[in-house]
């Protein structure tokens, strides 16, 4: 049993995939745990609030469950996982009525950069580091959130999911030009609002 675990504990992305696909319910128990994290951080800084966040991932990881038989390249996935997220936040949106500004979120599949990332804090820290480090990681997220909507999307698909601008430009439908201003325009906002911390 134990090895049994280790097993899909050490097995990569894609065949986790491919044996979700073929009803494998251990290796999607193990892909839904890899993701989640990614999920509820990206959700985290493209709401407002944390009100919906749980809600909003779980009803994300069941799209991924019921839906995986779907994905036909097991290389997209990341890109289909993106996908999924923006949907599934601009049907929150429409549904709330906080109308946000319609941009076309298509994901396109380029095995490239979808991923995101997180910074894992060091444990050795002290609880006064801690505690800095979490007021900090509270103020950046607090200025993300209040940027406009299509600033806060372009720097979150830049800087934690690591897109180019050609790859946002496509995701969002737009030009590299705009893509450029808006997140040229986010980073100024965002050091403006945390000139004082920083």
């Amino acid at each position: 049993m134990v090895e049994n675990k280790l097993l899909y504990k050490n097995m990569n992305l894609e065949e986790l995939i491919v044996l979700s696909q073929n009803e494998d319910f251990k290796a999607l128990g193990e892909l839904i745990k890899r993701i989640q994290t990614d999920v509820f951080a990206t959700l985290s800084y493209l709401l407002k609030t944390n009100e919906n966040l749980s809600d909003l991932t779980q009803d994300i990881l069941l799209k991924v469950a019921k839906n995986i038989h779907s994905l036909k390249n097991p290389g997209c996935f990341k890109g289909w996982l993106n996908h999924i997220i923006t949907n599934t936040y601009y049907d929150f949106m429409r549904k709330t009525k906080n109308k946000p500004e319609t941009i076309s979120i298509d994901y396109t599949c380029e095995p490239s950069n979808f991923s995101i990332k997180i910074e894992i804090p060091d444990k050795r820290f002290k609880p006064i580091e801690k505690c800095i480090t979490s007021e900090c990681e509270k103020m950046i997220k607090n200025a993300i959130r209040e940027l406009p909507e299509a600033f806060r999307i372009a720097i979150i698909l830049r800087e934690f999911q690591g897109l180019s601008y050609e790859e946002i430009a496509k995701t969002t439908n737009s030009s590299i030009g705009t893509v450029k201003s808006r997140i040229s325009r986010a980073r100024i906002k965002l050091q403006d609002a945390l000139k004082s911390y920083i």
